[in-house]
């Protein structure tokens, strides 16, 4: 009975932390529908959405993202509830339920729409959308628009911006804003210059010519009187998938490139890819920005979701920060205010980069150090998912621990479109010597599906061992893309990087080569670079190299860099900036 009523309250205490929750770590941990595009899913069955967007409304934040037969609503960016809606009508004979929705927040009521190249969708309204309580605004909308953006500027005017696709540009078109008829024509507002802009060329490292790039995502802001048209390229397949920002004085017109981009970019670390994003703003005035990331392993369609801080600097240039952006960060409590570059990240650093692991059973290929090797693309796998199955990462030395994510894949998943009834149980252990083993998170009758669970930790716990054992998957093997384990180590942190040079060349001017000296302390590094030695705004994380080649620069514009070395125990001073013309 003593032992029961001790477990009873390490289960109460778990449930407080999650309660007391202040922070929180990309992928969010969404319950992500399984994709329902047959021809997609031959690869294997996976989960997948993007094309995201988040909209304030009556008090709750709104989420809408591709093919997830319904939405999320949450009163705090924490915890996210599921309700089930499908928007599309019978007789639309298409898989792409919802496909890039664009929503709009207008008096009352909660507009959406998703992507449609034809002229029979319906806007819907809701009063109340934190239940299913949809009718028809007008039950066909005669923008037939693709990957749309809604906005609707101080006067009352409403607009919608739309466009996906490498031939064609983004187009703008004002909506009257009671009938929801089109006003005018549409206009062509911008075009992709991949001459000119390095990061909106195509391919994986912005050097695959087979195929022209893609300019989507359509997104707008109004800051400061000014109207920031956003957009996504060059293909959301690829790590440099980012958001670039024209800003005008008009809502249609004429945009000037920003001097930044682009503004949203995560090329490197375990989630990549921060592009077809929104932009919004939490209650208490800070801007934050959701887009997506990918992943592309059972098909190029395969991605998930992450939240980065944003915002406007002095001189009202848009920027997005996605430094240490999957680790943990912190979401600003009520009253509270910060500013993205310098106050959301926990400095919590990753403690088993690359260590030992050892684990019940490995299937195939699916080797164990795939858990801890800080790629979302790749995974371990057990041989099956049942109960006991189990792996063990190896810290490397006692250290604290803070926060613990554990990101699963899909292997042999049985399911497509969404799955309303399943659910991930487990155990984590803690231990200092791999052998007395204390419980440290106990989900053995978790309920929900959390396919990137993330647990912040009441109180630090002291441990050089960490176990996950598998109780319950919901169908498949047990496999894991991530077993992460977030705090400080008790060592030295690195030394400031040495004889950091970055070189470019006339040749070609859109890309820079980074050549450093091996610090031998650190387990990665972060490059910053920007358009001044105070919009240092843009960063690529690497681990495991003292070179990288960036190929996202502007052709015409001075860049500014810095890099700082990382390790378990912290993270270095930066370099002195370096200017290259």
């Amino acid at each position: 009975m003593k032992i029961l009523l001790i477990v009873f309250a390490f289960v109460l205490l778990q449930t407080a932390s999650m309660a007391q929750q202040k922070t929180f770590c990309n992928p969010i941990n969404l319950d992500y529908g399984y994709c329902p595009i047959p021809n997609f899913s031959e690869q294997g069955k996976h989960r997948a959405t993007a094309d995201p967007v988040i909209t304030m409304f009556k008090g709750n934040y709104y989420l809408f993202s591709t093919n997830q037969w319904g939405y999320w609503y949450s009163s705090d960016m924490l915890q996210w509830y599921f309700v089930p809606r499908k928007f599309l009508k019978p007789y639309h004979h298409v898989y792409d339920e919802l496909c890039a929705p664009a929503v709009l927040a207008k008096g009352d009521t909660l507009m959406v729409i998703g992507s449609t190249y034809t002229k029979d969708f319906p806007l819907w309204m809701s009063t109340n959308p934190t239940k299913d309580e949809w009718k028809e605004a007008v039950d066909s909308f005669k923008v037939g628009a693709w990957d749309p953006g809604l906005f609707l500027d101080d006067d009352g005017r409403m607009y919608i911006y739309f466009g996906s696709s490498n031939t064609y540009p983004t187009y703008g078109q004002e909506i009257d804003a009671r009938t929801f008829e089109p006003i005018g024509e549409r206009i062509e507002l911008l075009h992709l210059h991949e001459d000119i802009h390095g990061w909106e060329r195509f391919g994986e490292f912005n050097d695959n010519t087979f195929l022209k790039p893609f300019i989507e995502g359509s997104e707008m802001d109004k800051h400061n009187g000014k109207y920031y048209l956003q957009y996504g390229a060059p293909g959301t397949e690829f790590s440099g998938y980012g958001d670039g920002v024209y800003v005008s004085d008009h809502p249609l017109g004429p945009f000037s490139y920003q001097s930044h981009n682009p503004y949203s970019y995560k090329p490197g670390g375990f989630a990549r890819g921060a592009g077809h994003g929104a932009t919004y703003q939490d209650t208490y005035g800070n801007w934050w920005h959701i887009s997506t990331i990918a992943i592309g392993v059972k098909n190029n369609f395969e991605r998930r979701l992450g939240i980065w801080p944003a915002g406007f600097d002095k001189d009202d240039i848009l920027y997005c920060n996605t430094a240490y952006g999957d680790y943990p960060y912190y979401l600003p409590g009520k009253g509270e205010q910060q500013t993205p570059i310098h106050n959301s990240f926990t400095g919590w650093m990753m403690l088993n980069y690359n260590k030992p692991v050892s684990v019940s059973s490995t299937l195939g290929g699916f080797a164990a150090n795939n858990a801890v090797d800080e790629n979302l693309k790749t995974y371990w796998s057990a041989a099956t998912g049942n109960k006991g199955e189990w792996m063990i990462t190896d810290l490397g030395s006692t250290s604290t621990i803070r926060a613990i994510q554990i990101n699963y894949a899909d292997q042999d998943a049985p399911f497509m479109g969404k799955q309303l009834d399943i659910y991930h149980q487990y155990k984590i252990y803690a231990s200092a010597d791999g052998k007395t083993w204390k419980l440290l998170v106990d989900k053995s009758n978790n309920k929900t599906d959390v396919p990137h669970d993330y647990i912040e930790l009441t109180q630090p716990s002291e441990a050089r061992y960490l176990k996950l054992e598998n109780i319950h998957m919901p169908g498949g093997k047990f496999a894991i893309s991530g077993f992460r384990v977030f705090g400080n180590a008790h060592g030295a942190k690195p030394d400031t990087v040495k004889n950091f040079i970055p070189l470019r060349g006339d040749s070609e001017r859109r890309n820079v080569w980074f050549k450093w000296q091996v610090n031998e302390l650190a387990t990665g590094y972060t490059i910053y670079f920007g358009e001044a030695p105070d919009k240092l705004y843009n960063s690529v994380m690497v681990y495991g190299n003292n070179e990288y080649y960036l190929k996202a620069l502007e052709k015409d514009r001075s860049y500014y860099f810095q890099i700082e070395a990382f390790n378990e125990n912290g993270i270095s001073p930066r370099t002195a900036v370096q200017k290259a013309d």
